[in-house]
């Protein structure tokens, strides 16, 4: 019997999107809540300034800041400033009342020089890192150590460090050293120095794991598509081996994004990207080989057309 056409519409039943849509809005604010703290700990961790050395009046302030950190040359850039305060310098501190020597560390390669009554330049030094090993990375770790011994007209004077970093890549964390002045008349209360270690900043730490975890994700996909491929006898689809192939050499392409230029055979490859590019090339070829043999068996499997 057919419905009355006043009768109404049975109504299709709907699925609710609430329970997909509520714990997606909470991982995403977990996410940028968690990304956020990230992001406000390296900013602190960047414009935090480090100070050690005399109070003194009349001193000589440098200010020492890490421009950037070369783990391959294993060597850091260090820009520095000299002002002489009190009754060391002249015109606000832009020029010394004498001739000033700026002794450094040994790890520092080179001291510093400034004429007397002249304007104070400020100059680029290098700095050798010790300890650890670019092959590590993104989990290589170096020490470092910087120190500073003022003679202004052949007499020692007070010396105060303020020391910062514009590196984002490395975590610059100095702990106060012992006195290590290059002379023994030149140790004394009136030097500043300071320990550094140097390791991989936060952000790029969590990102060279990502990338980890992309590579054997990626990996992991293109084995599940070679094991239904040839499990299945579906022969060659060429679709799916272009899929394989670009995701081959797109490997190759994401790992050179990696931030810091790591090299060939760090922990970075040995962990995820040689694998994960070995586990893809195996499954490429297996899948052609597999194509192969079906499509073979298919031809020999169809009559011969008679002529």
């Amino acid at each position: 019997m057919a419905p009355s056409p006043d009768s109404p519409r049975p109504r299709r039943s709907r699925t609710s999107l609430l329970p997909i849509l509520i714990p997606l809005a909470i991982l995403i604010v977990v996410a940028v809540s968690v990304g956020s703290w990230l992001q406000y700990r390296e900013l602190q961790a960047i414009d935090t300034v480090h100070t050690v050395g005399s109070g003194a009046a009349d001193r000589v302030d440098v200010e020492a800041t890490v421009q950037r950190v070369d783990a391959a040359a294993r060597e850091l850039l260090l820009r520095v400033r000299v002002t002489p305060l009190g009754n060391l310098g002249e015109e606000d501190g832009t020029a010394p009342v004498a001739d000033l020597s700026l002794q450094t560390s040994t790890a520092t390669l080179g001291d510093l020089a400034f004429k007397a009554h002249e304007r104070l330049p400020t100059k680029d030094v290098t700095v050798a890192i010790t300890g650890g090993s670019i092959s590590d990375y993104p989990f290589d770790a170096y020490e470092t150590e910087i120190g500073f011994w003022a003679v202004l007209g052949g007499e020692e004077v007070p010396v105060r460090m303020r020391l910062s970093s514009n590196d984002t890549l490395f975590s610059i964390s100095p702990a106060p050293t012992a006195p290590t002045a290059p002379t023994a008349s030149a140790a004394s209360a009136d030097e500043a120095v300071l320990g550094l270690d140097v390791t991989r900043s936060g952000s790029l730490l969590v990102f060279a794991v990502f990338m980890m975890a992309v590579m054997w994700a990626l990996a992991a996909s293109v084995l599940v598509g070679a094991w239904y491929l040839t499990t299945r006898k579906k022969g060659l689809l060429w679709p799916a081996l272009a899929w394989m192939a670009a995701t081959l050499f797109a490997l190759s392409a994401f790992r050179n994004t990696a931030p810091g230029t790591p090299p060939i055979g760090c922990v970075l490859d040995w962990f995820a990207f040689l694998w994960a590019e070995t586990v893809i090339a195996l499954c490429l070829i297996a899948v052609v080989i597999t194509g192969v043999r079906t499509a073979l068996d298919a031809d020999a499997a169809q009559p011969s057309q008679p002529a």
